[in-house]
């Protein structure tokens, strides 16, 4: 069901802050992907700050929304699931990212949920942090952190 496999899938998991979603469209506009919600939104699509982040890309973004996460991974039951968190072993620079792989990112109060972390350690991704002071990456730039790492794997970037 994979649309265009030389594609990647930008998937926002229960997504809360507007402009975090909105620069996340603008970013999957820019490339190509495909950007899934999934979910309860913190935030109505029709949100003045989500808008104002995508400018006026949104009719260039290929987006889906989903119920569930359950939902989303029975209708691509063959494609490759990366997840991010801070707590993962596996840099994303040590993973091999290819085109049709979906990048799941958690809401940004608690990421994604320990148990679906904790059944797929292996797809575990984690982008490092040198400060103590620090506890995490806002959401559109861990995105792009990760989304630009799989385009230049993939040789799209040249």
């Amino acid at each position: 069901m994979i649309e265009n496999d030389s594609t990647f899938h930008i998937v926002l998991v229960e997504p809360e802050i507007p402009p975090n979603t909105g620069s996340i469209a603008r970013l999957c506009a820019a490339t190509g992907t495909m950007l899934h919600l999934v979910g309860p939104l913190g935030f109505s699509l029709d949100d003045k700050h989500l808008k104002r982040a995508g400018l006026d890309y949104w009719p260039a973004v290929k987006l889906k929304r989903w119920q569930s996460l359950e939902e989303l991974r029975a209708a691509y039951p063959d494609a490759h699931w990366w997840m991010t968190s801070k707590t993962a072993q596996l840099s994303y620079t040590q993973a091999t990212l290819r085109p049709g792989d979906f990048i799941l990112f958690g809401k940004e109060s608690q990421g994604l949920p320990k148990s679906l972390l904790d059944a797929h350690p292996q797809s575990c991704l984690r982008i490092p942090i040198f400060s103590e002071a620090v506890r995490s990456l806002n959401l559109a730039t861990a995105a792009g952190i990760v989304l630009y790492e799989g385009l230049r794997q993939s040789g799209q970037l040249e």
